[in-house]
């Protein structure tokens, strides 16, 4: 094993990313027959260990999408998870790193049909930091793309070629001007961000959107009602959340695995709150990022090292 390479897992090996490729002719490549997810290992230097954040669930929403979209693979979840690892440790980052595990509907031919259709597995990893590069408040717009409906493409299951509806959506708010976006539902009731989950805050209540608005089942968004319960004595309540509530918030915040907790400072050029990161807010992603980093102990249930079984097998021989 070269340190100096990047693998990834690909058709049943692990190989130098650069040749982990597919043929053009590719079912998932020509129709977007494909399922992803987007999981991170927070870097810990002065434990010299990497931790994958909710690793298992996110391999368990991984086989949810595949469930809805057809394909199936060989493998069990904890032979999945323990595949990850394995990647990781060969590629062995001493950074943050980002993980996008995908299956993928392999035959090479003409017609959108997913029945008599192989299935594939490929996982690769990548150096990864803030996704909005330390922004310190987001300024968005409301999009006039609406979201996937669940009776056309589920937005429950990251689909690979439902992230159409994502590019349209940010790169309009980016080339006006914004950050990124709010996206609405058909029914007009506000669902998430591009590719985040949103919290709102009003009169000290934690508010998010409900999973029938056509929104992400976000392990991020999961686990911040969680803590924000054990941590900050605040409950969450789900509910529908108008356009017009987002002009009138004390706080606004997306959350995710690649934005992790992000204010928003303004949307439609409306000021959220005073302009800053607002109070709940930053407690949460203070409180998020400790635990992601394993640093907060009662949630080490939720991190699973790298590095840490490695070191046991070295010392025993």
């Amino acid at each position: 094993m070269n340190e100096n390479i990047n693998y990834a897992y690909f058709e049943g090996n692990f190989v130098p990313l650069a040749e982990a490729k597919v043929n053009i002719m590719t079912h998932a490549f020509l129709y977007g027959t494909a399922v992803f997810e987007g999981i991170r290992g927070y870097w810990n230097e002065v434990q010299e260990e990497m931790y994958i954040f909710r690793l298992r669930e996110h391999m368990e929403r991984l086989y949810d999408s595949m469930k809805i979209m057809n394909l199936e693979l060989d493998f069990s979840i904890d032979e999945i998870c323990k595949l990850t690892v394995e990647l990781l440790r060969r590629n062995n980052p001493r950074t943050d790193t980002y993980i996008r595990p995908s299956v993928y509907k392999a035959a090479q031919r003409i017609g959108p049909g997913l029945h008599d259709n192989p299935s594939k597995l490929c996982m690769f990893t990548v150096p990864f930091g803030d996704y909005f590069h330390g922004a310190p408040g987001l300024k968005v717009q409301v999009s006039s793309w609406r979201r996937v409906e669940d009776n056309a493409i589920p937005a429950r299951a990251k689909i690979v070629g439902a992230y159409a509806n994502t590019a349209l959506a940010k790169t309009d708010a980016v080339k006006a001007g914004f950050d990124d976006c709010i996206v609405l539902s058909e029914n007009g009731h506000v669902s998430e961000g591009s590719a985040m989950n949103l919290f709102m805050v009003r009169r000290g209540e934690l508010i998010t959107t409900p999973v029938c608005d056509n929104i992400l089942e976000g392990v991020t968004r999961a686990t911040i009602m969680e803590i924000a319960a054990a941590e900050l004595g605040l409950s969450t309540t789900i509910r529908q959340v108008d356009r017009s509530e987002l002009y009138i918030a004390d706080e606004l915040f997306f959350c995710g695995t690649g934005a992790q907790i992000t204010p928003i400072i303004e949307v439609d050029h409306h000021a959220v709150g005073n302009a800053q990161t607002g109070p709940i807010c930053e407690k949460v992603r203070d409180a998020y990022i400790s635990i992601c980093r394993g640093e907060v102990t009662k949630y080490s249930k939720w991190l699973t090292p790298v590095y840490k079984t490695s070191k046991l097998a070295a010392a025993r021989s």
